[in-house]
């Protein structure tokens, strides 16, 4: 299959965030649609796992407005311009954890609904941890949640864990340390 030729892109709606465009493909059998998309940074965002020791990760418990509660996650933030991905990763993990890493792994690049969102976000592994603060942009002070590994069970079946980027980031994490 080749890929669809775009006909015309055009902006819908832009704000501070989100960009929605409206594009209009021919397929290769000459069908044409019209499409939605919020699209997203080029750079993409980092998710960082934290790894305290070899049976502990350190989660954040932040406000999600999209659900309107609180949700455990690992902390994540977008690549700024210019940033290197670990970069971003060390920047992130000081300002929402309080650690920085000495030992920083790309695991893996993750999309979200790539039907009409345009986003890539990269999984990192940070290891080695150190105590190290920055300064961030979080409206408040993150909770962070020590959680062990051998409760993972446990932390799948949590109301408030269940945003699919810390859940995938969290299975990959365990089976890369099952390796080691």
């Amino acid at each position: 299959m080749s890929e669809p030729k775009i006909l015309k892109t055009r902006t819908v709606a832009r704000t501070r965030l989100f960009h929605v465009q409206e594009i209009d493909l021919e397929f290769s059998n000459g069908t044409q649609v019209q499409y939605e998309r919020m699209e997203g940074s080029k750079r993409g965002a980092v998710l960082i796992v934290p790894l305290l020791d070899d049976d502990t990760v350190l989660l954040i418990k932040e406000y999600g407005v999209g659900l309107e509660r609180y949700e455990l996650g690992f902390p994540k933030g977008k690549i700024d311009a210019g940033e290197d991905m670990l970069d971003a990763a060390n920047r992130e993990l000081q300002e929402e954890v309080g650690y920085a890493s000495h030992q920083l792994e790309h695991i893996q690049s993750v999309t979200l609904a790539p039907g009409y969102l345009g986003h890539t976000t990269h999984i990192v592994l940070a290891r080695d941890l150190y105590e190290s603060t920055a300064e961030g942009d979080e409206p408040e002070e993150l909770e962070v949640v020590p959680w062990k590994l051998s409760n993972l069970d446990e932390l799948m079946l949590r109301h408030d864990f269940t945003e699919a980027r810390s859940l995938v980031a969290m299975y990959m994490v365990r089976d890369i340390l099952r390796d080691i």
